[in-house]
């Protein structure tokens, strides 16, 4: 592994444009929530060439300037953080590179896990998101993967059933006393240390997880009674062994595979404006205003986040945010490329497929698979914070398949239907060869 880093001006907070976090928290609740109609007219259009924002109103826009309670989450550095972590691999079936970087934002919140060699048949990889904080990313970047392997489903070989009980598992274990001593030994960490250090501390080859037993029942104490994190973050995983390929993802940070040159999403992006998410908010008790959840949260899948799962009398998967995560099982062939794993930090910036043509654009001049994805987020990054987009935090995992990887005939990718998101250049193709899609 190796951090790149670049010369770069001491960092300073600005505040200019106004605070914006695409997945945190919007205003704190108000007696009156001000309305647009509130601000002169010189003032609703100041808000909007502050910063045109599609995510909060005017008035919200402006209310940001001054809002000490969101400093910590959607500041913006006077210049970027392009220092990159990056890394590369590969055994007998895959080649493996990744990178992440900072950006403009004044804390990096995204995690991930990359294990070549989960055990001798099966490798995992994951990207995690975090929103109001980076303690859940990087608790699932540490522990996710060290539950799919003591699951008994794993065991008996169905990995789909082994990653999806993972998810839950992860916001059980944050709960109780073991989970806010965990929690709060990351978050002190993170701080002394910060920046990408975080990924060389927080890589799951450096942790004793997988060892030792399973000791995160309740304990009495004085946190014993925690209820777990109001931060969050999305998961999107992969495993593959042999010929199979497993996605399971909550929230939106995505999974795509090039077939041939042809991009095919692996995963659905959670948004408020899907009508199952939103039918299972409105049942929890919860509502959608100006697309975020109770509006606050602009997805609706997630790990952590447990002030949106305190309904004492439903499951998990119906609460008004859930873990609960889609699980994608797909059949490999000859003509795949390559898998990609990233947060939203790249989607916001490219399709689908333009990340593909991307991605084959470059494979062959770069000397690593990690140098195609440091020139993705340098490709992202916004050159100033104007706009809004290629302001996040970026972390992108490529897979690359050596061939042949079956001698099977060609299989289909399982078929994606989603609502609100404009990939027009994708074409879906039905399930067959043994591929399943569970949204």
């Amino acid at each position: 592994m190796r951090v790149i880093s670049h010369s770069q001006p001491q960092h300073q907070l600005h505040h200019s444009p106004p605070l914006r976090d695409r997945k945190g928290r919007a205003d704190p609740p108000r007696t009156r929530s001000p309305r647009d109609s509130d601000l002169p007219e010189n003032l609703r259009l100041a808000a909007r060439r502050i910063h045109p924002s599609r995510h909060l109103s005017p008035t919200r826009n402006l209310l940001a300037l001054g809002e000490t309670t969101l400093i910590n989450m959607g500041i913006y550095l006077s210049t970027p953080k392009t220092d990159k972590f990056s890394e590369d691999g590969e055994n007998d079936k895959l080649k493996l590179g990744l990178s992440s970087m900072q950006g403009w934002r004044a804390n990096m919140e995204d995690a991930h896990s990359a294990l070549l060699n989960l055990d001798n048949e099966t490798s995992f990889f994951g990207v995690f998101d975090g929103h109001g904080g980076r303690v859940v990313a990087k608790f699932c970047a540490k522990y996710l993967h060290s539950q799919v392997l003591r699951s008994e489903a794993y065991s008996a070989g169905d990995l789909g059933t082994a990653v999806h009980r993972a998810f839950f598992r992860m916001d059980e274990m944050m709960r109780g006393q073991r989970g806010w001593r965990e929690l709060s030994a990351l978050g002190d960490k993170i701080n002394k240390i910060g920046g990408m250090i975080e990924g060389l501390i927080w890589s799951p080859r450096g942790s004793d997880s997988n060892n030792g037993q399973d000791d995160w029942s309740f304990e009495e104490g004085p946190h014993s009674d925690f209820a777990g994190p109001t931060c969050g973050c999305t998961a999107c995983v992969a495993l593959i062994r042999n010929n199979q390929l497993v996605v399971a993802n909550a929230g939106d940070s995505r999974c795509v595979i090039s077939r041939a040159g042809q991009a095919y999403n692996l995963s659905r992006d959670h948004k408020p404006e899907l009508e199952a998410e939103r039918d299972r908010i409105v049942k929890a008790g919860g509502f959608i205003h100006m697309g975020r959840i109770n509006g606050s949260l602009n997805l609706t899948r997630a790990i952590g986040d447990m002030e949106f799962k305190q309904n004492k009398f439903l499951p998990p998967e119906k609460q008004i945010v859930t873990a609960n995560p889609d699980i994608n099982v797909v059949e490999l062939c000859d003509d795949d490329d390559f898998l990609v794993l990233a947060c939203d930090g790249i989607w916001d910036c490219m399709s689908s497929q333009q990340l593909v043509d991307f991605i084959h654009e470059h494979i062959q001049k770069e000397s690593s698979l990690s140098a195609v994805c440091e020139r993705v987020l340098d490709r992202c990054l916004a050159p100033s914070t104007i706009g809004g987009e290629g302001c996040d935090n970026m972390t992108m995992v490529l897979v690359q398949f050596k061939k042949p990887i079956t001698q099977n005939k060609k299989a289909d990718v399982g078929e994606q239907s989603v609502k609100g998101v404009e990939e027009a250049e994708i074409n879906s193709v039905p399930c067959c060869c043994g591929a399943a899609l569970v949204w």
